[in-house]
């Protein structure tokens, strides 16, 4: 296995024997060039092929730019991973402008937020998905929004609507619509193209604050990383990839989309995660990989729709969010006969996932480590041997560099890295500091290169692949009457890796109803931030510094003494 997989990594290498850096839209054009008639897009309905996905781009550039987006303005995305995600993508950045992939499960006061905080042009938006309307919450955010710009949303001239489980709403346009109006228009996004090393995307993750915060990346950056994944992972020509992972996270948009055009391959996006869909995309699009977490491999596995499969096509798997014990990778190698396997760690602020195991590495590494940085070549770091970028540990409190192996905060540097935080300078100078992006995260920097998270200095927790900041709950939670205090914390889940455990002080004399606020939670948050347990606690109970300040990572081990963890 070992002599194909660098046999791969070396045609990858001669096809790229220097890095060119490019927009995305002139990432598309390359491709379709080389590649215009073989897939881009697989889904059960239709299939894109590269030279049809840059044609329709084209058309809704023009359509973008007749509709007045100008080089530099953001156009938000609500949208899952429908077919019309790609051709959509690069029309943004064909139009010179900016594209802001939301979140499409946020609740409406998480959504106007973003919209308000992005400072977004236009919105290409799905009319409804997963039981949320929203048109309907665009009415509650900013009434009057389909006649233009309104007090609430004063930069939203426009809505795009992708008609989805509801109908479009009248006097809205739609994507198809955009796309006429660009056939009106042709030539009318001409000149607006941006360099390789502008903004060419504002991601937005949880905040410090509490608030989400829109990380900024240029178009180079992240085709960059999509190269690296490529490599690391020794892509054969044409690979297949599937996915339920969201295009609006760097997952699916990065680790799926880019880096199988790197290769001329396809990407078969799922709008939604069951093992059965999995099954039946793989055996119908003959994938070659499949992108999951640890909790969707053990649901693969134990699905009883899986005998009588023909899952012959898939090899390789790339794991993420989450370490798997190494019982788990036998069975996937056993049960799925996928021989290939990839963990990796990242974060949106340094471009997406930074480290991956290699996928001829000992099953023992892959669930020990998140791997080494990415190898990268010519689209790497020329001082670090080709590196994607550089890792290494410092003291939490003073920054001072540890040797290597010591615990600290793991801090990282490279040409992915993000430009800052949108619109938030005081952020952007705590998490990024001299050209290196802090991560909060503890870890160890082995001599091998070889990284181990050991921990999070903030207290931030992930629930199935998404960051949750405890603030956002706590702030919910206290507003419920005869709530006096509210501590989130991360707690260990089997399924999502780590879910919330709400600690909930009460007033005196009072005992909050936790069914009423566990439906609180669910009526206003996304549902990955929505704890799955709340505990009650007396204020003289609660684990303190000398200072008085509540210390959350002994209300964690308290939980997981309660939950039974």
């Amino acid at each position: 296995m070992t002599e194909t997989i660098e046999r791969r990594r070396a045609a990858l290498e001669a096809r790229f024997p220097v890095w060119s850096p490019t927009t995305l839209d002139g990432f598309l054009d390359r491709c379709a060039a080389e590649f215009g008639d073989r897939p881009l897009v697989l889904t059960d309905e239709r299939t894109l092929t590269y030279a049809e996905t840059q044609a329709w781009s084209r058309r809704l550039a023009d359509g973008l730019a007749a509709l007045g987006v100008r080089r530099g303005d953001r156009v938000g995305m609500v949208m899952a991973n429908h077919l019309e995600f790609t051709p959509l993508k690069f029309a943004i950045a064909r139009a010179g402008a900016v594209a802001v992939p939301f979140n499409y499960l946020y609740q409406a006061a998480e959504l106007a937020y973003v919209l308000r905080q992005s400072r977004c042009a236009v919105l290409i938006t799905m009319t409804g998905f997963a039981g949320l309307d929203y048109p309907a919450m665009l009415d509650e955010i900013a009434p009057g929004w389909e006649n233009g710009a309104t007090d609430a949303l004063p930069d939203l001239h426009t809505v795009v609507q992708l008609p989805t489980i509801l109908d479009a709403r009248e006097h809205v346009r739609t994507v198809d619509e955009l796309g006429v109006l660009g056939d009106e228009h042709p030539g009318a996004s001409d000149g607006a193209r941006a360099e390789p090393d502008d903004l060419g995307d504002i991601l937005y993750t949880s905040g410090t604050t509490g608030s989400p915060k829109g990380v900024m990346v240029t178009h180079d950056a992240v085709q960059r990383t999509g190269y690296a994944s490529a490599l690391t992972r020794a892509f054969e020509d044409g690979r297949r990839i599937l996915f339920s992972l969201p295009c609006y996270h760097m997952f699916g948009y990065v680790e799926g989309l880019l880096a199988a055009m790197i290769v001329g391959g396809a990407i078969v996006p799922r709008t939604s995660f069951t093992p059965s869909d999995y099954f039946a995309g793989i055996e119908r699009h003959r994938a070659t990989e499949i992108l999951c977490v640890p909790t969707m491999t053990v649901a693969l596995l134990e699905s009883p729709d899986r005998p009588g499969r023909d899952l012959s096509s898939v090899f390789a798997i790339l794991s993420g969010a989450a370490p798997a014990p190494v019982w788990l990778w036998e069975k996937v190698r056993a049960e799925l006969g996928i021989t290939e396997i990839t963990t990796g760690y990242g974060m949106t602020e340094c471009g997406g996932a930074m480290t991956m195991t290699l996928p001829e590495d000992p099953l023992e590494r892959h669930s020990t480590t998140v791997g080494r940085v990415k190898l990268a070549g010519v689209a790497g770091l020329p001082d670090r041997g080709g590196d994607l970028c550089h890792y290494r540990a410092v003291d939490p409190l003073d920054g001072t560099e540890l040797p290597a192996g010591a615990e600290g905060e793991l801090i990282s540097r490279g040409p992915t890295h993000m430009l800052g935080f949108f619109e938030k300078p005081e952020e952007t100078a705590a998490g990024l500091r001299d050209g290196w992006v802090f991560s909060g995260d503890l870890g160890r920097v082995a001599d091998d290169g070889y990284l181990q998270i050991t921990g999070r200095s903030k207290e931030l927790y992930k629930s199935g692949g998404e960051l949750v900041m405890p603030k956002e709950v706590e702030e919910l939670l206290t507003r419920y009457p005869g709530v006096s205090q509210a501590y989130a914390v991360g707690v260990p889940d089997d399924r999502w890796g780590e879910v919330g455990c709400a600690w909930i002080v009460p007033e005196p004399g009072v005992t909050p109803d936790t069914t009423e606020l566990l439906a609180l939670c669910k009526e206003k948050l996304a549902r990955f931030k929505v704890p799955k347990h709340i505990l009650l606690i007396a204020a003289d109970e609660l684990p303190t510094t000398p200072t008085g300040k509540v210390q959350k990572f002994r209300l964690a081990a308290r939980a997981k003494d309660v939950l039974g963890g």
